[in-house]
């Protein structure tokens, strides 16, 4: 098990979190037809909000990041990504088992859409998350308060 820890993101992230994102959806969305190598890093850039995002450090440095945004309906979970060579160590599902905690005891529905055929569905899978919905490059995926 690898020693992590969470921080407030704040704005300065948004180039580190627009690497990594890129980084780690490039197979899913080159094998979807749709990886564009600006595009990609734009997106989280139009859409990055340091309030309701959390930087993933190990050893004090970048790791990855998450963002959890309240909605009328639910709370999303956005932007999580984690650096290729940290996967499979326990650390995403620690993460993600404490943000749910949080969820539950407010009570809150999480949503979350993953890119088709992303191994990181069966990540949520394990935490409860069924599907929603799906089209031809993203599944829907809900998760009720336990």
């Amino acid at each position: 098990m690898v020693d992590w820890d969470v921080r407030p993101a704040s704005v300065v992230d948004v180039e580190a979190v627009a690497e990594l994102r890129a980084l780690v959806l490039r197979d899913d969305l080159e094998r979807l037809g749709r990886y564009d190598e600006q595009r990609v890093r734009q997106r989280l850039r139009d859409e990055f909000d340091p309030t309701h995002t959390w930087v993933i450090e190990v050893g004090d440095a970048f790791a990855g990041c998450v963002a959890l945004r309240q909605a009328e309906d639910a709370h999303w979970l956005e932007h999580f990504y984690l650096a290729p060579h940290l996967q499979g160590r326990g650390i995403g599902s620690d993460v993600l088992r404490g943000l749910l905690e949080r969820c539950d005891r407010d009570g809150a529905l999480v949503r979350l859409n993953v890119l088709q055929g992303s191994s990181a569905r069966q990540l949520y899978e394990r935490h409860g998350f069924t599907l929603e919905t799906e089209d031809p490059v993203d599944v829907f995926m809900v998760r009720k308060p336990a």
